[in-house]
């Protein structure tokens, strides 16, 4: 899928990536959601250049497994 109309597929808003936490805030996008236990609620960000390499990995994961990719879901398991 084209680079920018994977990016679409997801809500971008300011904050900090995971991955590049030096680069300050820039566009991200939540991938996940944890729950400490001491702390409620915590999403973990990433910005687009991620949301690509986690993409890229999530379809290779799926055309190894024989599962079905669907672009849109960086940061979840294959289903």
């Amino acid at each position: 899928m084209e680079r920018e109309k994977l990016l679409a597929l997801y809500h971008w808003t300011q904050g900090i990536c995971f991955r590049h936490p030096g680069r300050g805030e820039t566009a991200t996008t939540v991938v996940k959601t944890i729950h400490p236990r001491a702390d409620g609620e915590y999403h973990v960000r990433a910005c687009r250049d991620c949301v690509i390499d986690m993409e890229a990995i999530r379809e290779e994961a799926a055309a190894e497994s024989g599962s079905k990719y669907e672009p849109g879901h960086a940061g979840e398991a294959l289903g």
